[in-house]
């Protein structure tokens, strides 16, 4: 995660969408009083810096026992900004003035592909999984309560969809003034996916069809996701299953 000052963005990071390669390019580029979380393992050109201090809890235990707890825990601990942060707690946690006035952005990816992504980074920590172990687990990467409120209203100004990721970074850094070539090169951890095998050979008709029903709330807030840039959105098609490889 990460809340720029310099260049008056928050970045929300969402899971298996390029978000540590987002960090790490970013890191290079913030000032010195910029928001960096912490990336585990650490990776080249990311310094984490800004993200552990003190902060008030009040409104986070507003929200809920739950809520109240880890939030006290974040409190003692000097947690204050952390990776994976949700949006709705980030709000909590700094002055309103610049949660409105920043523009606030992160990546989804298609549920099949992310589903296949996420299944081969869980196998790099355990390679005894299955995959009929990984659907029976339940684990899956759902995404939207990191951008969206306990009402699933979008909390974010926009919504990079993962494959157009270039195109819409290339808009997003121009229109806040970060230098970018067009294409973003770091993927220090896109080795947990084996490209030679897509998700239609991965999974079988009926998971391909339960991950669609799992991700039946993000594929719907896609749709309606907010946009502030222009970027052929119009024509980029719907994210629906494919049983052909």
């Amino acid at each position: 995660m990460i809340i720029s000052h310099k260049y008056k963005f928050i970045f929300i990071k969402t899971k298996k969408t390029a978000g540590t390669s987002i960090e790490s390019y970013l890191s290079r580029h913030c000032g010195l009083d910029d928001v960096l979380t912490e990336i585990s393992p650490p990776v080249v050109h990311h310094t984490a810096r800004n993200h552990r201090g003190l902060f008030s809890p009040i409104k986070e235990m507003a929200l809920g026992p739950k809520d109240a707890i880890k939030a006290l825990g974040h409190f003692f601990n000097r947690k204050n900004y952390y990776s994976h942060m949700p949006a709705m707690v980030l709000r909590a946690r700094i002055p309103e003035k610049i949660w409105n006035s920043y523009f606030k952005f992160c990546v989804e990816r298609n549920p099949w592909d992310k589903t296949a992504s996420h299944f081969y980074h869980q196998k790099n920590k355990h390679p005894d999984l299955t995959v009929e172990k990984y659907f029976s687990d339940g684990n899956f990467c759902l995404n939207y309560p990191l951008y969206c409120d306990r009402n699933q209203n979008i909390l974010v100004d926009h919504i990079i969809k993962y494959e157009n990721l270039d195109e819409e970074l290339t808009c997003i850094f121009k229109m806040l003034g970060i230098p970018f070539s067009g294409r973003l090169n770091e993927r220090e951890k896109s080795n947990y996916r084996d490209s030679n095998v897509p998700y239609q050979r991965l999974f079988n008709k009926e998971q391909i069809k339960f991950i669609g029903e799992i991700f039946e709330q993000e594929l719907k807030l896609r749709d309606r996701a907010p946009s502030a840039l222009q970027v052929g959105r119009e024509e980029s098609p719907r994210w629906s299953p494919s049983t052909n490889c």
